[in-house]
C-alpha cells in the first residue's frame, strides 16, 4: 500500500513527464519552423517517449489502488535562440527529472516500499541513458557549432542518433 506521501509524489512525476513530452513537443515544432528536421524528429520522438514514461507512472500509481491526479501542466516556451542552446535547456530538463526520479527512490527507500522501488529502477536506468543521450549531441554542438555548414550537419547526425533503436549507440551498431 502506497503511502499518501509517495502517492502524491508519484503524481507529481507523472505530470512532470506530462510536461516534458509537451517541452519536446513544442521543441520539435521549433525545430521544424527553423528547417531542422532531424532535430525535430529526434525530439518528437522523445516526446512520445515521455508520454510512454507519463503512462507508466499513472498506471503504477492506479494499478496499487490509489488515484493517479493530472495537474495542470504549464505551457512550454515556443522560441529558443539557437539549436545548441535548445539542447543545453534538454539536458537541463532531463538532469532535473533525474534529481526527482533519485528523490522517489529515496522515499521509497525511506518507506520501505520495495515495490515501488523496483518500479522506479527502470526509470533510474532510463534517464541515465537520457543524460548520456542529449549530453552527446551537447557536445556535438560545441565541436561543429551551430551555424552554416555545422548546423546542417548537426541536424543529419540529431537525425541518424534518432532512427538508433532504443538504448542504442554507434558501437553496438558497428560490431
Amino acid at each position: 500500500m502506497l503511502s499518501k506521501n509517495l502517492v502524491g509524489k508519484l503524481n507529481d512525476q507523472i505530470n512532470l513527464e506530462f510536461f516534458s513530452s509537451n517541452l519536446y513537443l513544442q521543441m520539435a515544432a521549433w525545430c521544424v519552423s527553423q528547417g531542422l528536421r532531424g532535430s525535430a524528429l529526434f525530439l518528437g520522438k522523445h516526446a512520445g517517449e515521455e508520454m510512454m514514461h507519463m503512462r507508466k507512472f499513472f498506471d503504477y500509481v492506479n494499478e496499487t489502488g490509489n488515484l493517479a491526479v493530472l495537474g495542470k501542466i504549464e505551457a512550454p516556451s515556443a522560441d529558443y535562440p539557437s539549436l545548441g542552446d535548445l539542447f543545453v535547456l534538454v539536458l537541463e530538463h532531463e538532469r532535473t527529472v533525474t534529481g526527482k526520479i533519485n528523490a522517489l527512490v529515496d522515499v521509497a527507500l525511506q518507506e520501505k516500499d520495495f515495490a515501488t522501488f523496483n518500479f522506479l529502477q527502470w526509470f533510474v536506468s532510463e534517464q541515465h541513458e537520457e543524460e548520456a543521450l542529449v549530453g552527446e549531441i551537447v557536445g556535438m554542438v560545441k565541436l561543429v557549432g551551430g551555424e552554416g555548414q555545422g548546423l546542417y550537419l548537426l541536424d543529419r547526425e540529431i537525425a541518424s542518433i534518432a532512427a538508433r533503436p532504443p538504448g542504442g549507440n554507434p558501437a553496438d551498431a558497428a560490431g
